[in-house]
């Protein structure tokens, strides 16, 4: 077995420390197997073995049908057609207040 000689210094938020300690607790590993398992993983693979990529949010698109994104783009060019418009201070108001 190779000597481990090298130390790694890395600065995390101690929620995220705790709760990951905890965790390998459970599991029965020291957190230098964890870092030394995660760091062998990266030298085999040649990259970071999980998926860096943010992850995708759904927007309101995602769950309409093609149908009813149809239907809202027919009313605003009625809309727009027949120049029924709002002023842009009067729309921010109402979003503001539907968030609320």
């Amino acid at each position: 077995m190779a000597t481990k000689s090298a130390n790694v210094l890395a600065r995390v938020e101690p929620e995220v420390k705790e709760h990951a300690e905890s965790i390998m607790s459970q599991l029965g590993l020291p957190a230098s197997v964890v870092i030394n398992a995660l760091y062998k993983q990266i030298i085999m693979t040649k990259s970071i073995p999980f998926s860096l990529s943010l992850p995708k949010e759904p927007t309101t698109l995602d769950s309409m049908t093609n149908e009813e994104f149809n239907a809202i783009m027919e009313k605003g060019l009625s809309q727009a057609k027949n120049d029924i418009s709002y002023p842009v201070a009067d729309v921010f108001a109402n979003l503001r207040q539907e968030l609320k």
